[in-house]
């Protein structure tokens, strides 16, 4: 008779270790700043280095390439090696990347380094998600996710800051960087506290009690993968190209000043991270599908105003809107992945999605740059909607998930 080890359920309302979660969520935080800091940053670093304006794809390739790498493996990757100790060294490699940005005098040294950033943030963000998928409910997921827009929303005001006042764009990044080594240190000193929440695990003599989890090529047979590919990769999209072009849309093309402009960024980011909070609670009350839905619609509404938008008021309004909008949308989906794909594949499923946003994110960030340079910043915003339009088609695909197969 063979032996199975079943996990002990882990009742999360019951006890919920509030120094663990309060971890999580600043480990969310860190992942978040240096999201924010690129889009401020980017005129006065292609300045620095000579730079046409669609340059910035070399950069996003590069961590887009990276964070694919880990995060497509993510699954394999926890399965051997505790998320504790992943994070660990998702940090240092994190922080190594980002201040090396500070001390390279060459444009390619930097783009080289964004691979080694990549790598970090591709296993932060599929390792805590998984975690938190597995521990907890799709409150603490908007909440977590919160925690990653509070990040991205100190970072423009962090590098507008910086411009600013010192003229100095290297500085954000070693801010950054170095909170994220100091973050790498905490999580060596609160091993045990992440081993002492792990559920207990009791021998079984009943085999089925165990749920089976596929191979990553099983699950990507599986159709509803795909579309939830599809849907995290076009939406991680719209997120970055808002985040990205904001503030070069509005001081390039529509005469808005540069510290304003960066208020106007730090504001899409702001919303987003109240957005989320907010979903938190409402998430208790109403679907996350329903909730999901409602934001798309409120996000093709703001993509609407911000083309049509003749002053710098309507403008901050759009963009403040649409980041509100943009909120409950990537925890929602994540947290929706066990329903749509099957507790057999949500492991895999997971890293999978993570790595599709991050190859969204860089390659349709990077087509609106090459679209802007042949036609200009206003083209932005129509892209964006394009883009919200599909995204709402897949997620009511999504929705009839028996028919996917």
């Amino acid at each position: 008779m063979t032996e199975t080890i079943v996990p002990t359920p882990v009742n999360t309302r019951a006890k919920r270790p509030l120094a663990l979660i309060l971890l999580i969520f600043i480990a969310f935080i860190a992942l978040g700043m240096p999201d924010g800091l690129l889009g401020v940053g980017w005129p006065t670093i292609r300045a620095d280095f000579k730079l046409p304006l669609d340059a910035i794809g070399m950069l996003l390739f590069a961590s887009m390439t990276g964070y694919l790498s880990s995060s497509f493996f993510s699954g394999a990757i926890l399965r051997r090696w505790h998320v504790s100790k992943v994070l660990i060294v998702s940090c240092l490699v994190t922080g190594v990347g980002l201040i090396g940005y500070t001390l390279v005098p060459q444009w390619w040294m930097m783009v080289a380094l964004g691979i080694l950033a990549g790598l970090g943030a591709g296993t932060i963000d599929s390792g805590l998600n998984n975690y938190v998928a597995s521990h907890f409910g799709p409150g603490l997921m908007q909440w977590l996710h919160a925690s990653y827009g509070i990040g991205v929303t100190s970072g423009p005001l962090l590098m507008t800051l910086f411009i600013t006042h010192f003229a100095e764009w290297r500085y954000g990044y070693l801010v950054v960087g170095g909170f994220q080594l100091l973050l790498a240190l905490v999580f060596w000193l609160t091993l045990p506290m992440w081993a002492k929440f792990e559920p207990k695990e009791i021998p079984s003599d009943t085999p089925a009690e165990k749920p089976h989890k596929h191979t990553l090529w099983k699950t990507l047979a599986t159709p509803r993968v795909w579309v939830g590919m599809g849907m995290f990769y076009l939406y991680t999209g719209v997120e970055v190209i808002l985040g990205t072009w904001t503030f070069s849309l509005l001081t390039e093309a529509r005469g808005v000043e540069a510290g304003l402009a960066g208020l106007f960024a730090g504001s899409y980011w702001f919303m987003f991270t109240i957005g989320r909070i907010l979903a938190g609670l409402v998430t208790r009350r109403m679907k996350i599908e329903r909730v999901v839905l409602s934001a798309l619609v409120m996000a093709l509404a703001g993509s609407l105003l911000l083309i049509l938008s003749p002053l710098p008021i309507t403008s901050l309004i759009a963009v403040a809107l649409i980041g509100f909008a943009f909120a409950p949308i990537f925890p929602g989906l994540m947290s929706g992945t066990a329903k749509r794909v099957g507790d057999e594949h949500v492991e895999n499923a997971i890293g999978i999605q993570a790595a599709s946003a991050g190859l969204g994110g860089t390659s349709l960030t990077t087509f609106v740059g090459v679209m802007a340079r042949n036609f200009g910043l206003e083209v932005m915003p129509i892209l964006l909607l394009i883009f919200l339009v599909i995204l709402a088609g897949l997620f009511l695909v999504s929705s009839r998930k028996k028919q996917l197969g």
